[in-house]
């Protein structure tokens, strides 16, 4: 059964930049081109995105200096921040299963 709004929906995303998260904690960020029933979506100029693994973090904050203390005599220090990058790849063309598909965001832009 056809829904038209669904439909115009649809049709006014095509060509948009979109951002699926999936659930093992990727992201892919591409134009959007096609989705069937299943909710499979293909994207087009597609990069990956992952988030740094359990090493590149433990290695960000063991690289990371320590603010130098505070004259003040307080026993608690702020937490320290650590910046670890994502890792990204370009794919080009992609199918990303709707099963795994756990989040869609229209790129503004």
């Amino acid at each position: 059964m056809e829904n038209p709004q669904a439909i115009q929906y649809l049709q006014s995303l095509l060509n948009k930049q979109l951002c699926l998260h999936t659930s093992d904690t990727r992201m892919f960020v591409g134009e959007f081109k096609c989705t069937d029933n299943e909710c499979n979506i293909i994207l087009t100029r597609t990069h990956e995105y992952r988030p740094p693994s359990l090493a590149a973090i433990n290695a960000a904050a063991a690289g990371s200096v320590d603010p130098p203390p505070s004259s003040s005599s307080s026993s608690t220090s702020p937490p320290k921040t650590v910046k670890a990058e994502m890792t990204s790849r370009f794919l080009g063309l992609v199918v990303v299963p709707g099963q795994y598909i756990t989040k869609i965001e229209v790129e503004d832009g």
